[in-house]
């Protein structure tokens, strides 16, 4: 998830001053990209770790006087600096304004940088009493583990085995040692790639394949001859002698405590969940919605944009619905035929938010597919601590490396704060998605990272059934029948595409309030959303979606974390969704669940009255998500909720 690298030389290589700084500032830049809220680095010198980290970018530590004077030395070659380790920071637990849960994170004279999360590290604190816990990161209990193993006469490799055979989640990292003149690389994803000098007395690694690739073709390492790259395979690891650079590599063994189990969360009672929210902002509207007029096949009700109702009480969308017409297995498999002449390689990207359907996807190409994939991500502030558990959670059980892109967080959060803080002067239901507009660029990035990878074949796990075609109806735009050839991504004409766009452009003038720094975001994703090529293989297109395999594969296989405020799995990791659709239940008395449901009333999957039943449990308000979203991007909770309330209802 975040971004790791590292340099080890020997007394040989004639590595200067000024060419380490110059290669950390390189590596950092390339490495920010997959996490920019916090930075830093450790350097071996003469049996110490110094330690520079910042809640800051990479970008602005690599500028600062503290970081410069890591590398002065008054010898012209750093004969006595042996390695190097550096973090691009993706905050995931552990408070980035305490510099100590920044990485490297320093334990018992052991310095780690680390990729990806531990989810199980509460609980392995509770089964190692004898352990102490100073900070919140998850990597501390990785460092404590070690230095217990490590104690008791064990080896390093020994000890890095046992340590991985209780960790679970996803975990690429590096670690040094004052004590040891040595450096260990691990990772049970395979998100580490590592190269030797020719002369084999420089070394370089990084957590991706791309930005090593990218890095060796700097002019000024040209005199260290060719460096071939190798991936260090999931479940397994390095010990490098910094004496010589030499290499022993090591397996991981498989979990050996029992004791050490993840607890999956369950939903709390309502009661506990109103007990956030001030009774009087308390909004009881399901006697009203239960009185909307609804259509007699599906679920929608007589607020839902254009619709009308024939004499049978049937929707217009019922009638017009056209079923989704699977390809099937053989259609997938020689689709497929063309990416498996070498199954060695990683031969697909499968895009991963860390909801249900995508770790589904996921899981089915890996396991069932028999593909080499790497997940992706887009983080653009929105994704939750428990989307990014989950992420880590199939990811490190798989062996799948996981490819993080960050956006700047803060800016992104500032900008939804405000479009929202403008929709809250004028509220206006087809302005809504303008909270979602930073998101869009995800498609951007994964047709970059087709380019990085040279992986033609993207799977995305899109849900045929999650159609939310009721967001451009408030926006006065009509969708048209979608034809058999249109995908959910492209399912709008680009008369309407047009229409959209003169609609925020009109309700930009009118509430003046969105005419600020976000405007350039809203912008780009609206093109990625609809212009940038979608060349995507859908993996529901071949083979039927079947809510019950899916929840119970992920709950069975991978201990999925479920919410503490819904018993629903759908848009659980989803930090914006809660807040969205509490503004269109509120409103309109329908939200994106009604839709869901009623498409599959349609397929034949489920029954009307096992629709409303659903809904009507996932629409209740999820009161600490939605604080959750109004805490991170920085508007007052019990007001936002107030002008919500206040707003006039379409029943």
């Amino acid at each position: 998830m975040c971004g790791i690298f590292g340099i080890a030389t020997n007394k040989n290589s004639g590595f200067s001053s000024e060419l380490l700084k110059d290669s950390a500032d390189k590596l950092f830049r390339f490495s920010e990209s997959r996490g920019k809220e916090a930075s830093g680095v450790a350097l071996f010198r003469q049996g110490k770790i110094q330690i520079y980290k910042r809640p800051e970018p990479a970008s602005r530590l690599i500028k600062s006087k503290e970081y410069g004077d890591l590398f002065r030395s008054p010898a012209s070659t750093l004969s006595d600096i042996s390695a190097l380790i550096g973090h691009a920071r993706l905050v995931t637990n552990g408070a980035l304004e305490d510099n100590r849960n920044n990485q490297p994170v320093v334990k018992q004279g052991i310095a780690a940088v680390h990729n990806g999360i531990i989810v199980n590290d509460n609980e392995i604190w509770e089964a190692f009493s004898q352990l102490k816990r100073e900070y919140e990161v998850d990597t501390e209990v990785m460092l404590a583990l070690l230095e217990m193993f490590l104690s008791k006469g064990s080896s390093v490799s020994d000890s890095f085995q046992d340590v991985f055979s209780i960790i679970k989640g996803a975990a690429s990292v590096a670690l040094l040692f004052e004590k040891k003149s040595k450096m260990v690389l691990a990772t049970n994803t395979g998100s580490l790639y590592v190269c030797w000098s020719r002369n084999k007395d420089v070394l370089f690694f990084a957590s991706e394949l791309y930005i090593l690739k990218k890095f060796l073709k700097w002019r000024k390492l040209k005199f260290l001859g060719p460096c071939k790259i190798s991936q260090v395979k999931p479940m397994s690891g390095l010990v490098i002698d910094l004496e010589d650079l030499g290499a022993k590599q090591f397996f991981m063994k498989k979990t050996k405590f029992s004791e050490v189990a993840e607890r999956t969360v369950q939903p709390k009672s309502s009661e506990v969940i109103r007990a956030l929210v001030p009774k009087s902002l308390i909004i009881d509207n399901q006697s009203q919605v239960a009185g909307l007029k609804r259509c007699s096949r599906c679920i929608l009700p007589e607020t839902m944009p254009f619709i009308d109702f024939d004499n049978q009480g049937v929707c217009n969308y019922c009638r017009e619905y056209k079923k989704v017409k699977l390809k099937g297995k053989e259609a997938l498999e020689k689709v497929l035929a063309g990416y498996r002449a070498n199954t060695e390689k990683l031969n697909v990207i499968v895009p991963l938010s860390g909801g249900r359907d995508s770790c589904f996807t996921l899981h089915y190409a890996k396991n069932i597919l028999g593909l080499s994939p790497i997940a992706y991500t887009y983080d653009w502030g929105m994704v939750t601590d428990l989307a990014r558990r989950n992420q880590a959670r199939i990811c490190g059980q798989l062996g799948v490396e996981h490819i993080l892109v960050s956006a700047d967080i803060r800016k992104k959060r500032e900008n939804i704060r405000k479009n929202v803080s403008a929709w809250l002067k004028k509220p206006n239901l087809g302005t809504v998605p303008l909270f979602m507009a930073g998101d869009k660029q995800y498609f951007y990035y994964a047709n970059q990272l087709s380019k990085q990878t040279n992986i033609k074949l993207i799977l995305f796990g899109s849900n045929p059934y999650e159609k939310t075609d009721f967001k451009y109806g408030f926006c006065k735009v009509k969708q048209g029948t979608v034809s058999e050839k249109q995908t959910k991504h492209a399912v709008i004409s680009n008369i309407n595409k047009f229409k959209i766009a003169f609609y925020y452009t009109s309700q930009f003038f009118r509430n003046p309030a969105y005419l600020n720094s976000s405007l350039l975001d809203t912008f780009t994703g609206y093109l990625s959303y609809y212009f940038i090529p979608h060349n995507y293989l859908l993996f529901y297109r071949y083979r039927r979606w079947d809510e019950k395999e899916v929840v119970s594969t992920l709950l069975e296989q991978y201990n999925w974390e479920l919410s503490e405020d819904t018993k629903d799995t759908w848009r659980i990791g989803d930090g914006t969704a809660p807040f969205y659709n509490y503004i269109y239940y509120t409103i309109a008395g329908f939200t994106e669940n009604d839709t869901f449901r009623s498409n599959q009333i349609r397929e034949g999957v489920i029954t009307r009255d096992e629709a409303l039943k659903a809904v009507k449990e996932s629409n209740q308000p999820r009161y600490p998500s939605i604080k959750w979203y109004c805490d991170t991007i920085g508007i007052d909770f019990e007001e936002t909720l107030k002008i919500i309330n206040s707003v006039p209802r379409l029943y």
